[in-house]
């Protein structure tokens, strides 16, 4: 299949290892979702606490040890977040990439850039309306991006 902006075709590919409990695991299920949650409460993404935990705890998978995934465990625990985190990003991606064309205007570059994140943005949310993560009178505005990253 060809990648999303410059039609090439890509050969690499990388797999994850068979989930399966190693048997050196630091950890169990329930320790495991008390640090993402004191993480998440501590403000982090989910990314970060999976990062986080691989890095600093030698957890390299949270859902093959505690049996569900970062994301479903702040769900549960009701720590989730308004908008998805890949949003946010992206988001974030396009704030910086407009106050960089305030100051450039002659930067056709970037303006390539801020057309391609935006419909990225368009996509995305196209398809959390349909997964029901968003409501589906959601709008995006651009004009406003930086109320979203409050």
């Amino acid at each position: 299949m060809a990648r999303m902006h410059s039609r090439k075709k890509g050969k690499a590919k990388s797999t994850k290892p068979i989930k399966k409990v190693p048997s050196w695991a630091p950890y169990k299920g329930k320790e495991i979702e008390k640090l993402v949650i004191k993480f998440a409460k501590a403000g982090k993404t989910t990314s970060e606490i999976g990062i986080f935990l691989r890095d600093s705890y030698g957890i390299n998978s949270v859902k093959a040890l505690a049996g569900k995934s970062i994301s479903a465990i702040l769900k549960e625990n009701n720590l989730t977040k308004d908008l998805p985190e890949d949003l946010l990003n992206l988001i974030k991606k396009m704030v910086e990439v407009k106050t960089h064309l305030e100051k450039n205007r002659q930067d056709m570059t970037a303006k390539r850039g801020l057309q391609l994140t935006s419909s990225k943005i368009r996509r995305l949310i196209k398809y959390y309306q349909k997964s029901k993560r968003l409501p589906a009178d959601w709008k995006f505005d651009p004009n406003r991006l930086k109320m979203y990253l409050e």
